[in-house]
C-alpha cells in the first residue's frame, strides 16, 4: 500500500510540475493544447491542415477574426487552412447556410469579416433566411444565385458535415483551432496556465504561439 500511495504521489508531482512549466510559449500536452483520442483524416497532402471551428454570433470568434487571419497570410504555404461553422440548433442554421453559401460562391474572403461586422457592430440577427437575403442583396451579391445555393441539396450535406466533424472532432467550445487532425487549442485553452489576468488579446497571441508550436510539430511528423 505504502508502495502505490508512493506512485500516485509521484505522479501528482509530476502533474503539478508539468502545469507549472507549462505556458503560451512552451505548450504541454493537457494543458495549452489537448491531443484527439482519435487521428481524423485531412486531405491536405504534406501540408499541415489547420481548421477554426467558429460562430458567427460568438463575439469572441468576432474579437479573434482579424488577428487569425493576419496569422493565416504569414504562414504561406505553410499550412491549409478550413473553416467550419458550428453546428448548435436551428437558431444558428440560418448563420451557418450563409456561410456555407459563401463558400459554395467562392465569396468568403470577400464577405466573411462583413458579416461579423454586421452581426456584432451593425446589429443584424440573421434570424431567418429572408434576413439574410436582405443583407445579401444590400451587400452587392446576387439574391437569386445566392438563395439557389443557399437552398441547394449539397447545402444539407454541408450542415450535416459540420455536426459530425463537432463530434468527431470533440468541439465543447469556440472559437477552437484543429490542428493536423491530431490536436485541439483555442485562446482559453492556451492560457489555461497563466495565473495573472489577461486581456482577450492576450489570448488570443497564447493560442497563436501555441499554433506556432502544434504546426511545427504536425509538420516534423510528416516527414
Amino acid at each position: 500500500m505504502r508502495f502505490i500511495r508512493t506512485i500516485l504521489c509521484a505522479a501528482a508531482l509530476c502533474a503539478v510540475a508539468a502545469t507549472a512549466s507549462a505556458s503560451p510559449a512552451s505548450p504541454v500536452n493537457g494543458t495549452e493544447y489537448l491531443t484527439l483520442p482519435e487521428v481524423q483524416n485531412t486531405d491536405s497532402g504534406n501540408k499541415v491542415e489547420v481548421t477554426e471551428f467558429f460562430d458567427y454570433a460568438c463575439p469572441h470568434c468576432d474579437a479573434f477574426e482579424p488577428v487569425l487571419a493576419d496569422w493565416v497570410k504569414k504562414q504561406g504555404g505553410n499550412i491549409v487552412f478550413k473553416r467550419v461553422h458550428i453546428s448548435r440548433g436551428n437558431g444558428v442554421l440560418p448563420q451557418q447556410r450563409l456561410y456555407y453559401t459563401l463558400e459554395a460562391m467562392g465569396l468568403v474572403e470577400q464577405y466573411h469579416a462583413k458579416v461579423f461586422r454586421a452581426m456584432h457592430h451593425e446589429r443584424q440577427r440573421f434570424q431567418n433566411d429572408e434576413a439574410v437575403f436582405d443583407w445579401v442583396e444590400k451587400a452587392g451579391i446576387d439574391r437569386a444565385k445566392f438563395i439557389a445555393a443557399y437552398r441547394s441539396f449539397g447545402m444539407e450535406a454541408k450542415t450535416r458535415r459540420a455536426a459530425a466533424m463537432m463530434e468527431n472532432y470533440k468541439i465543447d467550445h469556440w472559437p477552437i483551432l484543429a490542428v493536423g487532425g491530431r490536436y485541439l487549442t483555442s485562446p482559453s485553452l492556451a492560457n489555461v496556465a497563466v495565473k495573472t489576468s489577461q486581456t482577450e488579446a492576450e489570448q488570443q497571441q497564447g493560442a497563436l504561439l501555441v499554433l506556432n508550436h502544434l504546426v511545427a510539430k504536425v509538420k516534423a511528423t510528416n516527414k
